[in-house]
């Protein structure tokens, strides 16, 4: 009986050291993996042919992660023609693709935009997930560059397939440390922002909180690169849903370090537009919140994008500190 016992506890101690081993592991992600990344420099054009107006102040750094498929000639080129007007702005275009696409880097000449061309494909074992971590082999690379190669300016995330206000890049281009505004056609609420109140950001307002401590879209905040150079080990892992939050706490944000931008987050300037249509939702609000929310939900009203109501709708949640209540 005691022999059973032995050879029982040993089991389980065995079994524990295995468990323990793989939980520690699963933070060295980036270590063990970061070799299958295959990260080619396709082309640099420093040279800004648009003749615009030469102006003192911080540089953008546009990071666009692409891929390959019909609609990538069109979005690119709908969003070149509208960087084109933005004055100091470097792009930088990460494509999901093994070789360096003659095709892409053809059509970002033709902008006369400052430009970084990097092919960064996926590594193979994430294809095959469950849920697709689509974009973050590209903004890694993009990352990594800027770290290499950039000591001050602004960077910000922008997905081809997004609509942009030229005014959102005055918002963001004096960002000291995390700027942050809403975007627009996002989940269930039509929206996801940022919450406001006395100038401070208390919480945010989006349908997917998942216990994220920071709930937002990725085209939803700015990032000035001497705060992002000073965390040397910020990254984004390969986490699906969760890659703007983490990359976010690398940064050691808090609360208090967030910058409120767009009329204090009551102006939509940013939209997360797709080819697919979909009906705008209505929002259950039992009462009207006395915070930068009140007037983003009216604007969204105004704009035909969402609506809010007191008896039906999609219930509708704000999350601080990765917890939800109900509004």
């Amino acid at each position: 009986m005691s022999q059973m016992k032995s050879m029982f506890l040993l089991m389980l101690a065995m079994t524990t050291i295995v468990l323990y081993l793989v939980w520690t592991s699963q933070g060295k992600e980036m270590k063990r993996y970061a070799y299958q990344e295959n990260v080619v420099l396709c082309h640099e054009q420093s040279k800004d042919t648009r003749g615009l107006p030469v102006k003192e102040e911080p540089k953008i750094y546009f990071i666009t992660p692409s891929y390959p498929r019909r609609e990538q000639v069109a979005e690119l080129t709908r969003l070149g023609q509208t960087l084109m007007h933005v004055p100091n702005l470097h792009w930088i275009v990460a494509d999901d693709n093994r070789l360096c696409n003659a095709m892409v880097m053809e059509l970002l000449k033709h902008f006369g935009i400052p430009f970084t061309h990097i092919s960064s494909p996926m590594p193979e074992m994430y294809r095959k997930a469950s849920t697709v971590p689509r974009g973050v082999a590209n903004r890694r690379a993009a990352l990594h560059w800027i770290q290499s190669n950039v000591k001050q300016g602004v960077l910000y995330f922008g997905d081809d397939d997004n609509t942009f206000d030229l005014r959102l890049f005055s918002e963001i281009r004096p960002t000291e440390k995390v700027s942050m505004f809403p975007v627009g056609l996002i989940g269930d609420y039509g929206v996801s922002s940022p919450v406001i109140k006395d100038g401070k950001v208390i919480g945010f307002y989006d349908s997917w909180p998942a216990k994220r401590v920071f709930p937002v879209d990725m085209a939803g905040f700015a990032v000035n690169i001497e705060y992002f150079l000073k965390h040397p080990d910020a990254s984004m892992p390969y986490k699906a849903g969760y890659e703007e939050d983490l990359f976010l706490r690398s940064l050691n944000l808090t609360l208090d370090d967030i910058e409120p931008r767009a009329e204090g987050c009551t102006q939509v300037l940013v939209w997360h537009t797709q080819t697919t249509k979909r009906p705008a939702p209505t929002v259950k609000i039992r009462k009207q919140p006395a915070t930068s929310l009140k007037k983003l939900l009216q604007e969204l009203d105004y704009l035909g994008m969402a609506y809010s109501s007191s008896v039906k709708g999609v219930k509708s949640m704000l999350s601080k500190d990765g917890k939800s209540v109900n509004l």
